[in-house]
């Protein structure tokens, strides 16, 4: 029984040092950030250009679209839900922040919502369900900005929002659609970094907030929280670090136990990382400009897999685990 047991462990070990990213064909040089995993099968991405992509056989093959009269957007975020339905929002002052949905797959695209605040800068969109979803800009006079649907159509302002003031010069990173998610039926999380690093968390769907700080570099613009995610209600994972220097690992990742109440730091990273994705219930995988950390043991030790230059990472199981970034890279992992 030993010796079969070793053998079982050897197996998974030696699959896991072999994990590898593998780079798609896609036609396309845009920069990718934008990026959601719906099954084995279905994965869409966004980026620079107005440019969506979309795979419905596993990344075989690949739809690239432009969206119509965004060509010179960057769609920094995306959320799918199916073959059909995705929601795509695009950053910038002013009307450069948008937001725009298809239920035909991207063979056409409905503007929802242009910012006309010149004032918002808008990061994220995240989802409870393909009816009720959340965007948010960085602070505007000293508050984030949220604005949210019920009915996935219209869009309307969050006026009950007492999100907790930022302090001047914090912000949001829109660097991989990960730092505004949502988790469970009503629970939403905000994460920032510039002069601060802090965890927003509301349990009634972004009505009420409150607010912990984090053991996250922080202090220049380059520094922060940059991507948060959650494997239940009550485990969660934050990554980050100062983009402006991607070699450094310290103060880059962090851990709660409590649904975000509180947060302790760890290590194990070996670099800045912008987005960060639970594989299952212990593997999580981080990536960032100077490669990727996976770890098998939810977070206690970390294995760097690879060097790719990469923006975001989401997961649907261990055979659905994608990454995107610049000049059209799109890579599955193996």
């Amino acid at each position: 029984m030993k010796s079969v047991f070793g053998i079982i462990l050897l197996i998974i070990f030696s699959a896991a040092a072999h994990a590898q990213w593998v780079k798609q064909t896609v036609d396309t040089k845009t920069s990718f950030r934008g990026l959601s995993v719906v099954s084995e099968k279905v994965v869409w991405a966004s980026g620079t250009g107005g440019t969506v992509i979309k795979s419905i056989d596993g990344g075989k093959t690949w739809k690239v679209m432009t969206v119509p009269g965004a060509e010179k957007l960057d769609f920094r975020d995306i959320e799918a839900f199916d073959a059909n339905t995705a929601y795509i929002l695009s950053i910038g002052n002013g009307a450069s922040s948008r937001i725009y949905k298809t239920t035909d797959g991207g063979t056409t695209w409905k503007a929802q919502f242009t910012n006309a605040n010149e004032k918002a800068f808008f990061d994220a969109i995240a989802c409870w369900d393909a009816k009720n979803c959340i965007a948010m800009s960085d602070p505007v006079d000293g508050h984030y900005l949220l604005i949210n649907t019920t009915d996935g159509e219209n869009w309307q302002p969050i006026v009950s929002n007492n999100l907790p003031a930022a302090k001047d010069g914090e912000a949001a990173f829109a660097a991989s659609g990960t730092c505004l998610i949502t988790q469970g039926k009503n629970n939403a999380f905000l994460v920032s970094g510039g002069t601060d690093a802090h965890v927003f968390r509301s349990n009634d769907r972004g009505k009420t907030w409150t607010s912990a700080t984090a053991p996250i570099a922080k202090g220049t613009t380059g520094s922060g929280i940059f991507s948060i995610a959650f494997r239940d209600k009550t485990n969660g994972v934050i990554v980050g670090g100062n983009y402006e220097k991607p070699n450094e690992a310290a103060n880059s990742l962090a851990f709660t136990s409590d649904g975000g109440k509180t947060w302790s730091a760890a290590d194990g990273l070996t670099g800045y990382r912008s987005g960060v994705a639970y594989i299952d219930d212990r593997t999580i995988i981080a990536v960032g400009t100077n490669g990727t950390d996976i770890s098998h043991d939810s977070g206690k030790t970390w294995k760097k897999i690879g060097s790719e230059d990469l923006n975001s990472v989401a997961a649907k199981g261990k055979k659905a685990v994608w990454a995107a970034g610049p000049r059209g890279g799109i890579y599955k992992l193996k």
